[in-house]
């Protein structure tokens, strides 16, 4: 798991070209916010998290599945992985923050996205 990359991923860096294609400003991995988001303009209020459908176990996702090989273990990690961003969510949405999760298979339906992210321009929309 050491070799399991925690920032500039392929999902994050396709996301930094849309976010800029629709004229987002932000920042990376901002550590002064709760679960260091991947994408989050204070300024602005919103912060979006890229999931990797394995590691964050997206429901319903032929990514996601559980190793056989130790599977106890896998599915308690899991478990504490989804605990741990809804908490992260949760503390964001406090502070006034708009909370974005894209899913990295969400990332192949580029226009689909890209409506999803314009709303972040508008205020009161996510």
């Amino acid at each position: 798991m050491r070799r399991v990359r925690q920032r500039n991923t392929a999902p994050e860096e396709a996301l930094a070209r849309m976010l800029r294609s629709v004229g987002l400003a932000y920042r990376r991995n901002v550590r002064t916010l709760p679960g260091s988001p991947d994408f989050a303009n204070k300024r602005r209020g919103w912060a979006i998290f890229v999931n990797g459908c394995y590691w964050h176990h997206h429901t319903g996702c032929r990514r996601a599945t559980t190793p056989k090989n130790n599977a106890a273990f896998w599915t308690q990690k899991f478990a504490d992985n989804r605990r741990r961003d809804a908490r992260k969510i949760v503390e964001l949405r406090r502070r006034g923050i708009r909370v974005l999760v894209v899913w990295e298979c969400e990332l192949a339906d580029g226009d689909r996205l890209r409506r999803r992210l314009s709303n972040l321009r508008e205020p009161n929309r996510v």
